[in-house]
């Protein structure tokens, strides 16, 4: 890259469009929250700055760092910050962009071709909501520093020494007074590093978490989004290679990657400028469509469907589907500022008309491929009448039985779904003390006999089939599939209340895996929760107390010891164990009680791990095992 081409980006091509201002009094409009969700956000703000200069052909190395004094930092070798003087704010560029809302080089020309921080709020938010932040740019030889403290600049810029690096560096200090906790995830980053590295090729991305004791990933995949597929499908059984389309057209870059396995759900992840577009938007409806159309039009042609045969539906086509949708454009238009979904429609006739013209050309040129996809998608869509039919028994069941199982839930009387909570409790005996410890106003009891059916390794029709599940479903009234309708849920408190033993974590996993398949927005919208019994009762003279978990126990231990009395240890190893005014007092009363929300943070993460532990595959599985049995404690065998 020539040096004229790197002193082209100045403070002319910073464009302010207005200040800073109620940032901190409304994060949420900025963020969308202060959860761990918000503080995270935070972190995607910077890091997509950083990917912006890649994109733009700027940058090939990114670090970020977690820190052992609770900042984070970020480093890239692009052009670095402008420090010249802007013009309509008479402060450096840098001081501007740190400063300003909407203000950066993702408005005018020049600055950036396509960018994913379309708004310009990125880094002046995450001013306004840091504690501190201190911002080195590396430009012409020179070390360029100025520090900010909640949204305001301290010093003035100034250049601290000499340097042969090119780039920016931002460290930032979330603030506590805005945020429910400032403790960084390093999984939800290294993830999300992972899934940048992927969609933008030739780019490495580097990530420490120094708190761990240094620990190093480092991601550069040439493949792009072709290696992203590879990945979410590495221990699929698949159908056929993995069709990439890569086309550069007016409305601007569209790339996609896709491959059928003999699994029973679709994974679909859409990306507009390297933002993961959680909603979907145009590019999705286009992909959808184009995919569809030219399944059928495809399956007509080669005599597959016959002419009394339906077409095959988009739920038939989408099953056992692993695709990447990635989309490029200079002038992106996000719903929100959290940009869940892209508006932008031209982008669905593009991505529409490019993938019909290239996926009819890989089915036309792969015949063997072709028809083991389609005959993938008839076995869909043969199991998709089976299933409703076996759900419409279901619902019918249902409403016959005014959605109550006698002898099985023991429903609460309130029936209004915002005080309402339901326990699934393991087992019968664990089941008769919740029924007598509950508040019978607002908590409604389900007990589970047995296992129930490992839904990762069944279709719809047999799940229906299964009396656990089927007992589950009428009792959270949402419906399953084509029917679902969250507005029907009759509580908006669903608790997992399992033993803490393997087998219990065993149902706990099954559960898990039956609302993540079938019912995922109840996670997504924050429904489904994990109980926290305890582990053990510490008893010394009239004095109880309960831990748990090992470190409370270990703990206690310590302040009960000062009493001459000897102190008894009770380990649960069931809920059946305790009585209705234990369970009551310890795991169920919401004024004592310690309950864990079931979160998304990363779909492709928990797919990754429900597939390994709960999938067709055996070698995926041992590995996991192997690789974490020595982790395991106070395993009960």
């Amino acid at each position: 890259m020539s040096e004229g081409a790197v002193q082209e980006y100045s403070a002319d091509q910073i464009q302010v469009l207005e200040g800073l201002s109620a940032v901190r009094k409304r994060p949420g409009m900025y963020i969308g929250s202060t959860d761990v969700g918000g503080l995270h956000h935070l972190v995607w703000e910077i890091v997509d700055n950083s990917i912006d200069e890649a994109m733009a052909g700027y940058c090939t190395e990114i670090f970020v760092v977690i820190q052992k004094d609770g900042g984070l930092s970020c480093y890239d070798n692009g052009r670095g910050i402008p420090v010249d003087k802007h013009k309509k704010t008479g402060k450096s560029a840098l001081e501007t962009v740190m400063t300003v809302l909407h203000a950066g080089g993702k408005f005018g020309d020049g600055g950036y071709k396509v960018s994913g921080g379309l708004h310009g709020v990125g880094v002046s938010v995450v001013n306004a909501l840091s504690e501190k932040i201190i911002a080195e740019v590396y430009r012409d030889g020179k070390i360029y520093l100025q520090e900010y403290h909640r949204g305001d600049a301290g010093d003035e810029l100034k250049i601290t020494g000499k340097t042969d690096l090119r780039g920016t560096k931002i460290t930032f200090y979330p603030d506590e007074e805005i945020f429910d906790t400032i403790e960084f995830d390093f999984p939800t980053i290294l993830n999300r590093l992972r899934q940048q590295a992927y969609l933008t090729k030739g780019v490495q991305i580097s990530v420490v978490d120094e708190r761990e004791g240094g620990k190093k990933y480092r991601f550069y995949f040439e493949g792009g989004i072709k290696s992203y597929v590879q990945h979410l499908n590495h221990n699929k059984d698949n159908i056929g290679g993995i069709v990439y389309i890569e086309r550069d057209v007016d409305e601007g870059m569209i790339e996609i990657a896709l491959q059928y396995n003999n699994s029973f759900q679709e994974t679909i992840y859409t990306f507009a400028n390297n933002i993961h577009t959680t909603e979907g938007g145009m590019h999705l409806t286009g992909f959808k469509a184009a995919l569809t159309r030219t399944i059928n039009a495809y399956a007509r042609k080669a005599d597959i469907l016959k002419e009394k045969d339906d077409n095959l539906s988009a739920e038939d086509v989408r099953e056992g589907l692993t695709a990447v949708v990635s989309v490029k454009l200079g002038d992106p238009q996000f719903e929100g500022q959290t940009k869940a979904k892209l508006g932008n429609a031209e982008m669905r006739t593009a991505v529409e008309s490019v993938f019909n013209e290239a996926f009819n050309e890989f089915l036309e040129e792969n015949p063997a491929d072709a028809r083991a996809i389609i005959g993938k998608c008839l076995l869909a869509s043969r199991a998709r009448l089976a299933a409703r039919a076996a759900r419409d028994t279901v619902i019918r069941k249902g409403a016959l039985e005014g959605m109550t199982l006698p002898g099985k839930l023991s429903d609460c009387s309130s029936k209004d779904p915002s005080e309402s909570e339901l326990f699934i409790v393991e087992g019968d005996s664990a089941g008769g003390s919740a029924k007598q410890g509950r508040d019978r106003e607002t908590q409604a009891i389900l007990p589970l006999r047995g296992k129930i059916l490992n839904v990762e390794q069944a279709r719809l029709d047999r799940i229906l089939a299964n009396n656990e599940v089927k007992n589950l479903v009428i009792a959270l009234g949402v419906g399953i599939g084509e029917t679902f309708d969250v507005a029907k849920l009759r509580y908006h408190k669903v608790v997992i209340m399992t033993d803490a033993d393997v087998d219990g974590a065993h149902i706990r996993t099954l559960v898990l895996t039956l609302f993540y398949r079938y019912f995922k927005q109840l996670i997504e919208d924050g429904y489904i929760y994990i109980a926290q019994p305890p582990l053990y009762k510490l008893s010394r003279g009239k004095t109880m107390r309960y831990a748990y978990n090992e470190e409370e126990k270990e703990k206690m231990m310590k302040e009960l010891k000062s009493g001459e009395q000897t102190i008894k240890i009770q380990r649960y190893k069931g809920l059946g164990e305790m009585n209705p005014d234990q369970l009551w007092d310890t795991t169920m009363d919401p004024a004592t009680r310690s309950m864990l929300k079931v979160t998304i943070e990363d779909a492709e993460r928990a797919d990754m791990v429900f597939d390994t532990l709960m999938g067709s595959e055996v070698m995926p599985r041992k590995k996991f095992i192997q690789a974490y049995a020595k982790k395991v404690q106070n395993l009960d065998i």
